[in-house]
């Protein structure tokens, strides 16, 4: 008998994904656990095994096109000359083996006691259409669709290397003659005045897609900034002895990263601080009290980001965390991780030091309180106790912070201690 292939759910936030090969052809043989199709979730791209032992006689959802969970991408049925004549593939018309997804904790859906959903609803924002008809004007009052100039004036230009649309002709009709060369300036990329033509219409624009991955992102950060009544904690440190220290190890071949240390000095300090080391359960509108620390750390992937998770962080040292992030971040970017490998976590850090940026405010990734924003060490000059300035290092910490879980002297002793920790680093060591 015909039976329908549905996409099934393959991370816990899937909602819908898109096929990126298929295995199998229509008219082929399958055998269950043969390799049947590539799925981009909103996640990662996962292979999915055939359930059932059947013929593909049809395929309903090509390479490249998205399909929600459930939905019929293929009709399969069990002898290879059945009739398929105006069958219809629904969704429960399924491969007989169900798939045995992992277990997951169901997504915490966002509940609101004071304002309405209908009053939270996103307004429309569209971008205005390209101005057409626009004439592009030179503060000389010229346009630039050529450039008018007598023939010894073009080619004393192009031997020196002149530009000619620098300069104004004095000729008729505003023609370029080769007395005008004297005020044109040198043809190159980074220059006064250079007058080309744009090609493009003012405003024009092209529209991208979301990829699941991306429209995940966005949908759970936009409930956190609209749900989560966010304070910021910043504190500026010396890191001048983290520099340091990480100088000295690199000296014997040992190479933990900055990130390393942050995150052994943001365990130890959550172990000392465990209001920090908490949640917000939206649906029971109850404090989580973490009992392990299990930090996120956020980790750029093409088209997106995820936050692998060092569990028991406050028990392992530095040379340990460092092995381990560079494992996780590795499979993160190639899109091997495993869900509990980043699903879940009692804090987050995210480090823009690498982009050498300032400070930021990072956005709290729920049911979690907290998330510590990492800048980059900058040089600075520092006075000493005698007066003296000396050249000195620094470095931004800020803390985002949940004011339904987290009161500011809470966040205050954290970032502190944090402080305390990675100004003098070799605590971190021990």
């Amino acid at each position: 008998m015909p039976f329908t292939v549905t996409i099934p759910k393959l991370s816990p936030t899937m909602e819908e994904g898109t096929i990126a090969k298929w295995h199998k052809r229509a008219g082929d043989r399958v055998r269950a656990g043969d390799l049947l199709i590539e799925v981009v979730t909103d996640k990662a791209t996962i292979e999915y095994q055939a359930l059932d032992d059947g013929y593909l006689r049809q395929i309903l959802v090509g390479e490249g096109q998205k399909a929600h969970v459930n939905q019929p991408i293929a009709l399969f049925t069990e002898k290879a000359d059945e009739n398929i004549a105006g069958y219809q593939p629904t969704p429960e018309t399924v491969s007989k083996k169900a798939p045995q997804p992992e277990k997951e904790i169901p997504a915490i859906p966002v509940v609101s006691k004071t304002v309405s959903s209908a009053a939270l609803k996103e307004p429309a924002f569209t971008p205005e259409l390209p101005l057409e008809n626009y004439r592009f004007e030179f503060p000389q009052g010229n346009i630039a669709e050529r450039v008018l100039a007598s023939p010894l004036a073009k080619k004393i230009a192009q031997e020196k290397g002149l530009d000619l649309t620098t300069v104004k002709g004095s000729g008729p009709k505003g023609r370029i003659v080769s007395r005008d060369l004297a005020l044109a300036q040198p043809d190159r990329k980074v220059t006064f005045g250079r007058r080309e033509m744009p090609d493009a219409a003012p405003g024009s624009y092209e529209e991208v897609p979301l990829t699941p991955m991306r429209k995940v992102i966005g949908q759970r950060l936009q409930e956190s900034k609209t749900f989560i009544p966010h304070f910021y904690v910043r504190q500026e440190i010396d890191a001048a002895p983290l520099y340091d220290i990480r100088e000295q190890l690199k000296s014997y071949d040992l190479n933990p990263t900055i990130n390393d240390f942050i995150i052994r000095a943001a365990a130890l300090s959550l172990r000392e601080h465990p209001a920090i080391n908490s949640g917000f359960n939206s649906v029971n509108q109850s404090i989580i009290l973490f009992k392990t620390v299990d930090i996120s750390v956020a980790v750029s992937v093409q088209g997106g980001l995820f936050t692998p998770i060092i569990r028991y962080a406050d028990y392992k040292n530095i040379g340990e965390i460092s092995v381990e992030m560079k494992e996780l971040a590795e499979r993160a970017k190639n899109g091997s991780l495993k869900s509990h490998e980043y699903k879940g976590g009692s804090f987050t850090i995210s480090n823009l030091g690498m982009f050498k940026i300032t400070e930021f405010f990072p956005i709290i990734n729920p049911p979690q309180s907290a998330i510590l924003g990492i800048g980059g060490i900058e040089e600075c000059v520092r006075i000493k106790g005698n007066g003296k300035a000396v050249a000195g290092k620094k470095m931004n910490l800020l803390l985002s912070l949940d004011h339904r879980v987290v009161d500011g002297q809470d966040a205050a002793q954290f970032i502190k201690t944090m402080q305390r920790y990675l100004e003098n680093p070799a605590v971190l060591l021990i």
